[in-house]
């Protein structure tokens, strides 16, 4: 079962989450999220309330606020049994509590309680968190926002503390009682070629004289249907780049953030010393009366012939042949016969040919004389540049010659 990220109450209904805003701020390869989360208690009662979260399972969280009527309460880093135990002991109090932790059965989720939501009482709480981009083969820089949970197989014997057992409202996508904004601000010393979308943005707006900078934003009105994912474009791509970020002094003198953090980014283009390489293949098929027996070689269809069965394998593998190689086909039974005289260039005009050819073939050549062919095969020279791989399709022959012909090529062709 897909599972939506969103809010409910411990009685499964859907609570009063108004809005969720995410700032971005991307600097190189890394972002800094800042997720808040805009709630508001129209109940007569107060409300527990729970929040799951989807992120990225390598981002690393940093703080955790709630704004709670013009008022900052700051959260501090507990062990994970003082601090259930801090939550519990407010909420049965009757004082508001607010409680982020990882899910115990799966690193890439966040579950935020909020406890004793007061009648008429507005709360922000704001979540931030840092992550290294992936990079794609094109270039770009990846970064998504997860529209759903991922899809959980629900194990017999969950943690009693996760997340993950508690069933999300069914609510349409068009009913949903709150709203997604992003806005994203870009940094890179080498420029900002262009950034893209599966969502609708707001154009591209540079900051400044030059295009390291620049702002974009989703548009207004987005739902939680779908992820939402940015593909982040620099000029310079593979030109090494360098962040700072300052040491924090006020911090004692035993925590790391106190001293300043560099990251170097590197990735370099390096060219192929050669082009890949292409095979010649050749489809050696057995034309013999043998494989026009009724014997069933499909768990689908019982009825279906071996040379039946071959002829749809052959052609699936002719579809499936890489651009730029070169192809024939053999067919054989007492005697041998190709369908073009030498190997062919693959083309879409030499692969509807061979289809067809392939279409009309019959199981009628009589018996199976498999050397004769194959020592033909091994005896014409190669094309350049496209070492041949033989594909040999039979229901038997002289087993014994045939393994010593293909020894003795074994350097030079591979079947």
């Amino acid at each position: 079962m897909v599972r939506p990220c969103g809010l409910l109450t411990r009685r499964e209904e859907p609570a009063p989450l108004n809005s969720v805003s995410v700032t971005l701020s991307i600097q190189e390869c890394v972002a800094g999220v800042s997720a808040t989360l805009n709630y508001e208690n129209k109940e007569r009662v107060p409300v527990e309330a729970f929040f799951v979260f989807p992120m990225d399972e390598d981002s690393a969280v940093y703080s955790f606020e709630a704004l709670v009527d013009g008022k900052i309460i700051v959260a501090e880093l507990q062990d994970k049994m003082k601090a259930h135990a801090s939550y519990e002991n407010a909420v049965s109090q009757g004082c508001q509590a607010f409680l982020l932790e990882e899910d115990m059965s799966s690193r890439d989720v966040f579950c935020c309680k909020v406890g004793n939501l007061y009648p008429g009482s507005k709360v922000a709480l704001t979540l931030k968190h840092v992550q290294e981009l992936p990079l794609e083969p094109d270039g770009a820089l990846r970064f998504m926002l997860p529209a759903i949970l991922n899809p959980r197989y629900h194990l017999s014997r969950w943690p009693a503390n996760t997340c993950l057992q508690i069933k999300a409202p069914a609510v349409a996508l068009d009913n949903l009682p709150y709203t997604l904004s992003i806005i994203a601000i870009v940094s890179s010393q080498h420029g900002i070629k262009k950034v893209q979308s599966n969502c609708c943005l707001t154009p591209l707006e540079y900051l400044g004289n030059g295009k390291t900078t620049a702002q974009i934003s989703l548009v207004d009105g987005h739902k939680f249907d779908r992820d939402v994912q940015l593909l982040i474009y620099y000029s310079e791509v593979h030109t090494p780049s360098v962040a700072v970020e300052m040491g924090k002094l006020e911090t004692s003198s035993d925590c790391f953030m106190e001293e300043s953090t560099v990251i170097v980014s590197f990735y370099p283009n390096i060219p192929e010393t050669q082009p890949p390489i292409t095979c010649g293949f050749i489809f050696l098929m057995d034309w013999s009366g043998s494989m026009q027996a009724q014997c069933p070689m499909s768990k689908w269809d019982k009825s279906q012939l071996r040379i039946d069965a071959a002829k749809e394998t052959l052609i699936l593998l002719l579809k499936s042949l890489p651009v730029g190689c070169y192809s024939n086909v053999f067919g054989f039974g007492f005697s041998y016969e190709s369908f073009f005289q030498d190997s062919v260039r693959y083309t879409q005009h030499t692969m509807e040919e061979a289809v067809r050819k392939i279409n009309l073939m019959k199981a009628d050549l009589g018996g199976t004389e498999i050397l004769t062919p194959l020592n033909a095969i091994y005896g014409s020279p190669t094309i350049p540049g496209h070492p041949l791989q033989l594909f040999v399709f039979t229901d038997g022959g002289d087993t014994f010659s045939v393994i010593r012909e293909v020894k003795s090529n074994s350097k030079r062709h591979s079947i």
